[in-house]
């Protein structure tokens, strides 16, 4: 039997310029792993940007891509995305917030062995911890007390740091950019599942990042709402619509003590309703007891 072929791994990372140190630091921890990669694509979210190959020595081709506005975290990576296909050169892509950091040398690699040993992976995710080595609740997915380095296949994956195979990507389509962010994640899993694809949660693989809220964007409660009312409507049978939002409305209530959140997350909610949510493709059947199969039924 013939050796799996090593894919080729491009980098992208999608930046708004207010991180200068951090995004030095990163494009640092890549230049040092062993397994170099093909192509590094640094998106300028509405900022422009230095020159780093020229100041950072980094490994591979380097194209800098800058936007006049920005476009949010899947609208920035779907620039990137746009671009690796008319390189035509690479088999998967690594995502990384661009606060993060790579600690192990050996991630690509070990990127790149998951996806030769599985043809039908589509997406890796990587473990998100802090610089004490703790990762937070919401980071592991999985429902429950889930143990933090128990890898294996999973319903969905982290932004912050995750690998995509790029026919994967060229069957069930890119970023939701309209989302701006939250909840573009799920709706992307939640196409790959439905197109044949496995996702799988690989702890080995560590991006170091600070430890934070997604409720520290002014933003949060009403595109939270927004976002997840359009990711029932587009990728949800009918029936299952009503059950999803009843119970994400219950937890909801229970969770936010903040009037002005409150506020916000029903404006939010409205919203999704009233707005367009984009191309209706809900999931078949099969996909929805595939994924409660795997622990996470798409209804919490």
């Amino acid at each position: 039997m013939a050796e799996p072929v090593t894919p080729r791994v491009a980098v992208a990372v999608v930046t708004m310029g207010n991180r200068p140190d951090e995004v030095d630091a990163l494009l640092e921890s890549v230049a040092k792993q062993d397994l170099a990669p093909t192509r590094i694509l640094i998106v300028g979210n509405g900022c422009p940007l230095p020159d780093f190959a020229e100041r950072l020595s980094l490994p591979g081709e380097v194209t800098l891509l800058e936007v006049d506005e920005n476009l949010g975290c899947p609208g920035g990576r779907n620039v990137a995305l746009e671009r690796i296909r008319d390189f035509g050169d690479v088999d998967v892509v690594v995502e990384l917030d661009d606060d993060g950091l790579l600690v192990d040398a050996d991630v690509l690699r070990r990127v790149a062995d998951h996806f030769a040993a599985d043809p039908r992976l589509g997406i890796v995710g990587f473990r998100i911890a802090d610089e004490h080595g703790e990762t937070q609740r919401r980071h592991v997915p999985r429902v429950g007390a889930a143990d933090p380095l128990r890898g294996g296949y999973v319903t969905g994956f982290l932004g912050g740091g995750h690998g995509l195979r790029t026919t994967m990507l060229d069957q069930v389509g890119d970023w939701p950019a309209a989302f701006f962010f939250a909840h573009e994640e799920t709706d992307l899993a939640w196409r790959a599942a439905d197109g044949g694809w496995r996702i799988r949660y690989a702890p080995e693989l560590l991006l170091q990042h600070p430890k934070t809220s997604p409720a520290r964007h002014a933003i949060y409660y009403r595109v939270n709402a927004r976002n997840r009312v359009w990711l029932v409507r587009r990728r949800l049978p009918w029936p299952l619509v009503p059950v999803h939002l009843g119970v994400w409305t219950a937890l909801t209530l229970l969770r936010i003590r903040s009037r002005a959140g409150l506020r916000a997350w029903f404006g939010g909610f409205v919203e999704g309703w009233r707005e367009p949510a984009g191309e209706r493709r809900p999931m078949r059947w099969r996909t929805v007891w595939r994924l409660t199969r795997l622990g996470r039924p798409p209804v919490i």
